[in-house]
């Protein structure tokens, strides 16, 4: 009896922070399909409004290794609080914002919020659960994860259909007091393991930059022709990553992302996997509603209704994965799961009005039976052959990378897209070059991640 009452009381707490985590879960999905409402709302292009789920997920992965320290250094329990009470506020600024500037600027910042959130989630959770009920209870904290893709669009079309674009921010609002009023409520404290850590912001400062002017950058010689300024802003994300590789190489195990690991075979193929699976896999997403919307004429709830077979994939595949992996080596489950990604986008480069709409949510499917078998994996590979004070270092990384690659997906391919459109005129066939362009990059970033997915374990 005693067990069984601890067993509940663990749930019910992880049930609570999930419920907190639900907003920043959501979140992303929930914004995607309203980028072509905020491009006419705001009267701006594609390429610009790309940068409300590009800051947003930029910023998402700067913010992973604060929450590291963080959670050495202070009470769990305020640390989660005080960041769902930022990405609160930050989504009421978000709803206030007055021009696009100012929603992207939000955006970021409640990126930053969400990022400092999910990974002290998961940390609380491994010491609520300990080692016998972490795999049930992770399998909760998987819940918004895997429902996301489906739930989030649904949402978002609902509020864009029915009432101002403003709710698809202030949505958040009463989850999160809920939430908070339970977390204050049923939360035990969790006492900070280390209070003397040390933050490397020297390193966080200079990944921030090379990420954020790389892909502004690219962006501005693509979408702008500004020249100039594009290639002078490449040229500060070029210094700052030797002036990063040069401090990490002296800094040594101090450094943020340790040269070290990448001595590891497993770790270096994991990591620049991560980076094109999270270009290749999640930059499409972005694509999708608007390729329903102005090559389709789909309306906005439609658009939402025609992502579930790609969120059903998903689920069905992350079921299965991690099973799958254990058994016969993360290598032999990530090939085939590009090659289906790959037979999953593909056909996107010839749809156009007239494909049969069966077809389409079919290869919508396939696509995310593919792309719910990239991730986990490679995760789970990077820590293999690395040392027990490597795990942590390798997580942040890990976790920096995807969220970098999928930002760079979404202003590359955003980028690509406005920029076909802006050459040519404005007619059916030209609007559907455009996103076959986008497409066609996607492809060719997922094939080149084939190499990489080679090194990984049998």
């Amino acid at each position: 009896m005693k067990e069984n009452k601890l067993s509940k009381g663990i749930i019910g707490i992880s049930m609570i922070l999930v419920l907190g985590a639900l907003p920043p879960m959501l979140d992303a999905t929930i914004v995607n399909i309203a980028v072509n409402d905020l491009a006419k709302l705001f009267s701006t292009t594609f390429g610009v409004v790309q940068w409300v789920v590009t800051g947003y997920t930029l910023a998402l992965g700067i913010a992973v290794p604060f929450s590291g320290w963080l959670i050495q250094k202070y009470d769990g329990k305020k640390i989660f609080m005080s960041a769902l009470g930022l990405f609160m506020i930050t989504s009421l600024l978000s709803g206030f914002a007055w021009d696009i500037q100012s929603l992207i600027a939000f955006r970021a910042m409640q990126g930053f919020a969400s990022g400092l959130m999910i990974p002290t989630l998961t940390t609380m959770i491994v010491h609520v659960a300990g080692a016998d009920n972490l795999g049930q209870l992770m399998s909760i904290v998987g819940i918004p994860i895997v429902f996301g893709p489906i739930v989030g669009p649904i949402i978002g079309g609902s509020i864009l259909e029915y009432m101002t674009w403003r709710w698809l921010f202030f949505v958040n609002l009463p989850i999160g007091i809920i939430a908070l009023i339970l977390l204050q409520w049923k939360l035990p404290k969790f006492e900070a393991a280390n209070i003397d850590a040390k933050m490397d912001w020297f390193g966080i400062l200079m990944l921030a930059l090379t990420s954020g002017m790389f892909i502004y950058g690219i962006t501005k010689i693509k979408g702008s022709n500004d020249n100039i300024s594009g290639i002078l802003t490449i040229a500060i994300g070029g210094v700052s990553m030797m002036a990063y590789v040069i401090y990490a190489w002296r800094m040594k195990e101090k450094a943020l992302i340790p040269l070290k690991l990448f001595k590891s075979k497993n770790f270096c193929a994991a990591f620049i996997s991560l980076f094109l699976a999270g270009f290749a896999t999640n930059g499409p997403m972005l694509l999708f509603p608007m390729f329903f919307q102005n090559v389709r004429g789909l309306d906005v709830i439609t658009s939402a209704l025609w992502l579930i077979p790609q969120g059903v994939g998903m689920l069905v595949t992350r079921s299965l994965v991690g099973k799958t992996t254990d058994k016969i080596g993360a290598r032999f489950v990530v090939l085939p799961s590009i090659a289906i990604t790959i037979i999953g986008t593909l056909p996107f480069v010839f749809f156009d009005m007239g494909t049969n709409q069966w077809y389409i949510w079919f290869i919508l499917l396939l696509r995310g039976m593919g792309v719910g078998g990239v991730t986990i994996p490679l995760m789970s590979d990077s820590y293999v052959g690395l040392e027990k004070t490597q795990v942590a270092q390798a997580s942040v990384s890990t976790r920096i990378i995807q969220n970098i690659g999928s930002a760079f997906g979404s202003a590359i391919l955003a980028t690509v897209v406005s920029s076909a459109l802006k050459m040519k005129e404005a007619t059916a066939a030209n609007i559907s070059a455009a996103y076959h362009a986008g497409f066609i990059i996607s492809i060719i970033f997922i094939v080149i991640g084939i190499i990489p997915s080679l090194f990984i374990t049998l």
